[in-house]
Protein backbone atom coordinates (compact mmCIF):
# COMPACT_ATOMS: atom_id res chain seq x y z
CA UNK A 1 0.00 0.00 0.00
CA UNK A 2 1.10 3.61 -0.46
CA UNK A 3 1.86 6.99 1.04
CA UNK A 4 -0.10 7.19 4.28
CA UNK A 5 1.03 7.53 7.86
CA UNK A 6 -0.26 5.27 10.62
CA UNK A 7 -2.67 7.82 12.07
CA UNK A 8 -4.17 8.69 8.68
CA UNK A 9 -5.26 5.07 8.23
CA UNK A 10 -5.60 3.29 11.58
CA UNK A 11 -8.54 4.91 13.32
CA UNK A 12 -9.65 6.88 10.26
CA UNK A 13 -13.35 6.98 9.44
CA UNK A 14 -12.27 6.18 5.85
CA UNK A 15 -10.72 2.90 6.91
CA UNK A 16 -13.18 0.94 9.07
CA UNK A 17 -12.03 -2.45 7.77
CA UNK A 18 -8.30 -1.79 8.15
CA UNK A 19 -8.83 -0.28 11.61
CA UNK A 20 -10.82 -3.26 12.82
CA UNK A 21 -8.27 -5.70 11.41
CA UNK A 22 -5.40 -3.82 13.06
CA UNK A 23 -7.12 -3.87 16.45
CA UNK A 24 -8.10 -7.54 16.14
CA UNK A 25 -4.66 -8.63 14.96
CA UNK A 26 -1.56 -6.45 15.28
CA UNK A 27 0.06 -3.17 14.30
CA UNK A 28 3.16 -1.13 15.15
CA UNK A 29 2.90 2.62 15.72
CA UNK A 30 6.61 3.26 15.10
CA UNK A 31 7.24 1.69 11.69
CA UNK A 32 9.70 3.78 9.65
CA UNK A 33 10.65 4.07 6.00
CA UNK A 34 14.20 3.32 4.84
CA UNK A 35 14.35 5.77 1.92
CA UNK A 36 12.37 8.07 -0.33
CA UNK A 37 10.42 8.05 -2.60
CA UNK A 38 8.74 4.67 -3.21
CA UNK A 39 11.32 2.55 -5.04
CA UNK A 40 14.08 2.65 -2.39
CA UNK A 41 11.63 1.27 0.16
CA UNK A 42 10.62 -1.62 -2.08
CA UNK A 43 14.28 -2.40 -2.75
CA UNK A 44 15.10 -2.21 0.95
CA UNK A 45 12.27 -4.59 1.82
CA UNK A 46 13.47 -7.17 -0.72
CA UNK A 47 17.27 -6.81 -0.81
CA UNK A 48 18.31 -5.27 2.51
CA UNK A 49 19.52 -2.05 0.90
CA UNK A 50 18.10 0.89 -1.01
CA UNK A 51 20.97 0.29 -3.47
CA UNK A 52 21.70 4.02 -3.41
CA UNK A 53 18.46 4.85 -5.22
CA UNK A 54 16.65 8.11 -4.41
CA UNK A 55 14.14 8.25 -7.25
CA UNK A 56 11.39 6.18 -8.85
CA UNK A 57 13.06 5.37 -12.17
CA UNK A 58 11.93 2.36 -14.19
CA UNK A 59 14.27 -0.60 -14.78
CA UNK A 60 15.70 1.23 -17.79
CA UNK A 61 17.36 3.51 -15.24
CA UNK A 62 18.00 0.99 -12.46
CA UNK A 63 18.83 -2.70 -12.47
CA UNK A 64 20.61 -4.66 -9.77
CA UNK A 65 22.50 -7.96 -9.84
CA UNK A 66 22.41 -8.17 -6.04
CA UNK A 67 20.93 -11.04 -4.08
CA UNK A 68 17.31 -10.51 -3.18
CA UNK A 69 14.39 -12.16 -1.42
CA UNK A 70 12.89 -13.58 -4.60
CA UNK A 71 16.14 -15.32 -5.58
CA UNK A 72 16.73 -16.48 -2.01
CA UNK A 73 13.42 -18.30 -2.00
CA UNK A 74 14.16 -20.00 -5.33
CA UNK A 75 17.70 -20.94 -4.28
CA UNK A 76 16.31 -22.59 -1.15
CA UNK A 77 14.00 -24.72 -3.31
CA UNK A 78 10.85 -22.72 -2.70
CA UNK A 79 8.54 -20.86 -5.04
CA UNK A 80 7.90 -17.12 -5.26
CA UNK A 81 5.36 -15.14 -7.15
CA UNK A 82 4.33 -11.49 -7.43
CA UNK A 83 0.77 -10.53 -8.34
CA UNK A 84 0.61 -6.94 -9.59
CA UNK A 85 -2.73 -5.30 -10.28
CA UNK A 86 -3.21 -3.62 -13.70
CA UNK A 87 0.18 -4.81 -14.97
CA UNK A 88 -0.32 -5.33 -18.72
CA UNK A 89 1.88 -8.44 -19.00
CA UNK A 90 4.30 -10.52 -16.97
CA UNK A 91 7.25 -8.55 -15.56
CA UNK A 92 6.30 -5.32 -17.35
CA UNK A 93 9.29 -2.95 -17.25
CA UNK A 94 7.47 0.27 -18.10
CA UNK A 95 4.71 1.97 -16.12
CA UNK A 96 1.38 2.12 -17.92
CA UNK A 97 -1.99 3.57 -16.88
CA UNK A 98 -2.53 2.54 -13.24
CA UNK A 99 0.43 0.11 -13.19
CA UNK A 100 3.56 1.56 -11.57
CA UNK A 101 6.80 -0.34 -12.12
CA UNK A 102 8.31 1.42 -9.09
CA UNK A 103 5.99 -0.66 -6.89
CA UNK A 104 7.11 -3.94 -8.48
CA UNK A 105 10.59 -4.71 -7.10
CA UNK A 106 11.05 -8.07 -8.86
CA UNK A 107 11.36 -6.19 -12.17
CA UNK A 108 14.58 -4.49 -11.02
CA UNK A 109 16.71 -7.56 -10.26
CA UNK A 110 18.89 -9.00 -13.02
CA UNK A 111 21.28 -11.35 -11.26
CA UNK A 112 21.50 -15.09 -12.03
CA UNK A 113 18.05 -16.31 -13.02
CA UNK A 114 16.29 -13.14 -11.86
CA UNK A 115 14.93 -11.81 -15.14
CA UNK A 116 13.81 -15.24 -16.37
CA UNK A 117 12.06 -15.81 -13.04
CA UNK A 118 10.44 -12.39 -13.25
CA UNK A 119 9.15 -13.19 -16.73
CA UNK A 120 7.57 -16.38 -15.39
CA UNK A 121 6.54 -15.49 -11.84
CA UNK A 122 5.78 -11.75 -11.85
CA UNK A 123 2.17 -11.87 -13.02
CA UNK A 124 -0.92 -9.68 -13.39
CA UNK A 125 -3.16 -9.79 -10.31
CA UNK A 126 -5.91 -11.45 -12.34
CA UNK A 127 -4.05 -14.73 -11.74
CA UNK A 128 -4.17 -14.48 -7.95
CA UNK A 129 -7.73 -15.72 -7.32
CA UNK A 130 -7.02 -18.99 -9.10
CA UNK A 131 -3.83 -19.61 -7.13
CA UNK A 132 -5.55 -18.73 -3.85
CA UNK A 133 -8.48 -21.05 -4.56
CA UNK A 134 -6.09 -23.89 -5.36
CA UNK A 135 -4.87 -23.91 -1.77
CA UNK A 136 -1.28 -23.91 -2.96
CA UNK A 137 0.15 -20.44 -2.43
CA UNK A 138 3.83 -20.04 -3.30
CA UNK A 139 6.39 -20.10 -0.51
CA UNK A 140 6.53 -16.30 -0.76
CA UNK A 141 3.80 -14.18 -2.34
CA UNK A 142 3.95 -10.44 -3.02
CA UNK A 143 0.72 -8.58 -3.83
CA UNK A 144 0.72 -5.04 -5.24
CA UNK A 145 -2.54 -3.17 -5.87
CA UNK A 146 -2.64 -0.60 -8.66
CA UNK A 147 -1.94 3.08 -7.90
CA UNK A 148 -5.58 3.77 -7.14
CA UNK A 149 -6.36 0.80 -4.91
CA UNK A 150 -3.06 1.17 -3.04
CA UNK A 151 -4.17 4.69 -1.87
CA UNK A 152 -1.41 6.40 -3.87
CA UNK A 153 -3.70 8.28 -6.26
CA UNK A 154 -7.05 7.49 -4.64
CA UNK A 155 -8.50 7.82 -1.17
CA UNK A 156 -7.86 5.78 1.95
CA UNK A 157 -11.49 4.68 1.63
CA UNK A 158 -10.73 3.19 -1.80
CA UNK A 159 -7.85 1.18 -0.35
CA UNK A 160 -9.98 0.08 2.57
CA UNK A 161 -12.65 -1.24 0.20
CA UNK A 162 -10.03 -3.11 -1.85
CA UNK A 163 -8.53 -4.73 1.23
CA UNK A 164 -12.00 -5.54 2.59
CA UNK A 165 -12.61 -7.45 -0.65
CA UNK A 166 -9.39 -9.46 -0.76
CA UNK A 167 -8.12 -9.94 2.79
CA UNK A 168 -11.16 -11.97 3.94
CA UNK A 169 -10.64 -14.25 0.94
CA UNK A 170 -7.02 -14.79 1.96
CA UNK A 171 -7.94 -15.42 5.58
CA UNK A 172 -10.65 -17.88 4.53
CA UNK A 173 -8.27 -19.82 2.30
CA UNK A 174 -6.90 -23.28 2.97
CA UNK A 175 -3.40 -21.80 2.90
CA UNK A 176 -4.13 -19.53 5.85
CA UNK A 177 -6.13 -22.14 7.75
CA UNK A 178 -3.20 -24.53 7.49
CA UNK A 179 -1.51 -22.34 10.12
CA UNK A 180 1.60 -21.73 8.03
CA UNK A 181 0.71 -18.40 6.38
CA UNK A 182 1.24 -14.88 7.71
CA UNK A 183 -0.05 -11.70 6.05
CA UNK A 184 1.75 -8.35 6.22
CA UNK A 185 -0.15 -5.29 4.96
CA UNK A 186 2.40 -2.50 4.71
CA UNK A 187 2.36 1.05 3.34
CA UNK A 188 5.62 2.29 1.84
CA UNK A 189 6.08 5.93 2.94
CA UNK A 190 5.08 8.63 5.45
CA UNK A 191 6.71 7.63 8.72
CA UNK A 192 5.27 6.18 10.86
CA UNK A 193 3.79 4.12 8.04
CA UNK A 194 0.50 2.30 8.37
CA UNK A 195 0.77 -1.46 8.84
CA UNK A 196 -1.29 -4.47 9.86
CA UNK A 197 0.19 -7.83 10.85
CA UNK A 198 -1.97 -10.97 10.62
CA UNK A 199 -0.90 -14.48 11.61
CA UNK A 200 -2.52 -17.47 13.34
CA UNK A 201 0.05 -17.37 16.16
CA UNK A 202 -0.06 -13.61 16.71
CA UNK A 203 -1.17 -12.29 20.09
CA UNK A 204 -4.57 -10.75 19.19
CA UNK A 205 -4.83 -7.01 19.62
CA UNK A 206 -1.08 -6.37 19.85
CA UNK A 207 -0.25 -2.68 19.42
CA UNK A 208 3.52 -2.24 19.50
CA UNK A 209 5.58 0.93 19.75
CA UNK A 210 8.90 -0.83 19.17
CA UNK A 211 10.85 0.96 16.39
CA UNK A 212 10.81 -1.19 13.24
CA UNK A 213 11.16 -0.54 9.50
CA UNK A 214 11.13 -2.17 6.06
CA UNK A 215 14.37 -3.99 6.92
CA UNK A 216 12.48 -5.51 9.84
CA UNK A 217 9.90 -6.80 7.37
CA UNK A 218 12.65 -8.41 5.29
CA UNK A 219 14.29 -9.96 8.35
CA UNK A 220 10.96 -11.36 9.53
CA UNK A 221 10.21 -12.89 6.14
CA UNK A 222 13.68 -14.43 5.87
CA UNK A 223 13.51 -15.84 9.40
CA UNK A 224 10.09 -17.38 8.82
CA UNK A 225 11.32 -18.99 5.61
CA UNK A 226 14.68 -20.10 7.03
CA UNK A 227 16.73 -17.85 4.76
CA UNK A 228 20.00 -15.95 5.39
CA UNK A 229 19.62 -12.29 6.35
CA UNK A 230 20.42 -9.82 3.58
CA UNK A 231 22.13 -6.49 4.16
CA UNK A 232 20.58 -4.31 6.84
CA UNK A 233 18.02 -6.95 7.71
CA UNK A 234 20.75 -8.50 9.85
CA UNK A 235 20.67 -5.55 12.28
CA UNK A 236 16.93 -4.81 12.13
CA UNK A 237 14.42 -5.70 14.83
CA UNK A 238 12.38 -8.75 13.91
CA UNK A 239 8.60 -8.51 13.86
CA UNK A 240 8.52 -12.09 15.09
CA UNK A 241 9.76 -10.94 18.47
CA UNK A 242 7.41 -7.96 18.57
CA UNK A 243 4.27 -9.91 17.63
CA UNK A 244 5.06 -13.43 18.77
CA UNK A 245 4.87 -15.00 15.32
Amino acid sequence: MENHSWSSVIGSSEAPYITTLAHECGTDTDYAVVGSPSLPNYLGATSGSTQGVNDDGDPAAHTFAVDNLFRQVRTAGGSERSFVESMPSNCALVSEDSYATKHNPAAYYVGPGDRAACDADDQPFTQFATILASGNLPTYTSITPNICNDTHDCSVATGDTWLATWVPRILASAAYHSGTTALFIIWDESTPVANVIVAPSLRPGTVSSVPVNHYSLLRTTEEMLGLPLLGRASSATSLRTVFGI
